[in-house]
């Protein structure tokens, strides 16, 4: 890994000292030294897109240079601004993009997700007229390709692409940072929820360590993972496909076991309730107030009413988020019968109950198990 504070100096040397982002486990190294060093000039955004306006905004303010901070699959986000806000024929805004590199080669076939990403990672860039430099582990090269991106930027004003591949920003050692904010864990969470929901309700896990605990979680109870659905990639979208699933089949149960992180990523479908007959869908964001699975910095989500936004949005809730065993199970009891789509922000701590391996699986053969719960 690149020696981090000397990465920073660099940047600050050039002028570069801002930054937003959505933080990315190849680039943990890069978010913890900048969270525990940069203050308010570290802003850890909702979702990519976001990162780049709030960057477009400093710029605007300061005419300094910034950098945004993503994973390779933000860069979906970010496409409509960096198109069209950043573009030079729209408001020609500089500035640097650092972007994780998952999935490239194929390094990672266990994980699918990242296959296609990986692959059009910098083609992307190349399509946007983005130029780029994927980044080596070389102090001096860093500093090299540096003063070239900013140089660029300053010229043309126009964005420059920083690809860091496995290992470049990363720290191999993610720690387990347990914290005693709230009773449960987030697999305690998971495992109250298995327990008092009906049998053949369906489930919808997002990105991260929900998919892995709900998966470990099956196996350990011997049941049946066909009527899971492990949101692996695609953040944000699994209370989406779960409310998909739930108004096709009104007879059945379906629950989104969302995180703070993703809700907020793409907190509009949340609105969704609001015009569709869903009382059958129960959306429960396990909400540790933290970006767990990639590093642990902290999210927005113990700062957030999401209860409130739930009411608004036209969910049924019970008023304040759970905290404890038995506050989660009286809100399940109540709001599976309320008539309408429920929604419980259920508070956990940060932190592993245990240490679990990578999820392996055949996702084809899974989301066909899943189809022919579904439709057998």
């Amino acid at each position: 890994m690149l020696d981090q504070k000397k990465v920073f100096q660099v940047l600050a040397d050039f002028g570069v000292s801002f930054f937003t982002g959505v933080p990315d486990s190849y680039l943990n190294g890069f978010c913890n030294y900048a969270l525990a060093n940069c203050g308010e000039r570290n802003i850890i955004a909702a979702n990519e897109g976001n990162a780049v306006g709030i960057a477009a905004g400093h710029y605007f303010a300061s005419r300094e240079i910034p950098l945004v901070y993503m994973q390779n699959s933000g860069e979906g986000n970010a496409i409509n601004p960096l198109a069209s806000l950043v573009d030079e024929a729209v408001y020609a805004v500089p500035m640097l993009l650092l972007i994780g590199w998952r999935g490239q080669g194929g390094s990672e076939p266990n994980h699918p997700q990242h296959k296609l990403q990986g692959e059009i990672t910098a083609s992307l860039l190349d399509i946007m007229h983005i130029p780029y430099t994927v980044l080596s582990d070389s102090d001096e090269d860093f500093a090299a390709t540096v003063e070239k991106a900013v140089r660029y930027c300053r010229e043309t004003r126009q964005p420059y692409g920083l690809i860091a591949p496995k290992g470049v920003m990363a720290d191999p050692d993610k720690p387990n940072n347990v914290d005693d904010a709230y009773p449960m864990s987030r697999e305690e969470a998971i495992e109250v929820i298995l327990d008092h929901m009906p049998e053949n309700t369906v489930y919808s896990a997002t990105t991260g360590r929900a998919t892995r605990e709900l998966f470990f979680l099956r196996e350990k109870r011997g049941e049946t993972k066909a009527r899971d659905f492990l949101n692996v990639g695609s953040m944000g979208h699994a209370s989406s496909v779960a409310l998909g699933v739930a108004l096709e089949k009104p007879d059945r149960c379906v629950v989104a076991l969302d995180g703070d992180c993703a809700a907020m990523m793409h907190l509009g479908a949340m609105t969704m309730v609001s015009k569709l007959s869903a009382p059958n869908f129960l959306h429960v964001v396990l909400n540790n107030g933290a970006h767990e699975s990639v590093g642990g910095q902290p999210s927005a989500g113990h700062r957030v009413d999401f209860t409130k936004i739930a009411e608004a949005c036209g969910y049924a809730t019970v008023g304040k988020a759970v905290e404890t065993e038995e506050e989660l199970i009286a809100a399940l009891e109540k709001l599976c019968g309320s008539g309408k789509a429920g929604f419980i922000d259920c508070r956990i701590h940060k932190g592993l109950t245990r240490k679990l391996p990578p999820i392996i699986f055949d996702h084809r053969e899974a989301i066909d198990a899943l189809i022919e719960d579904l439709n057998g």
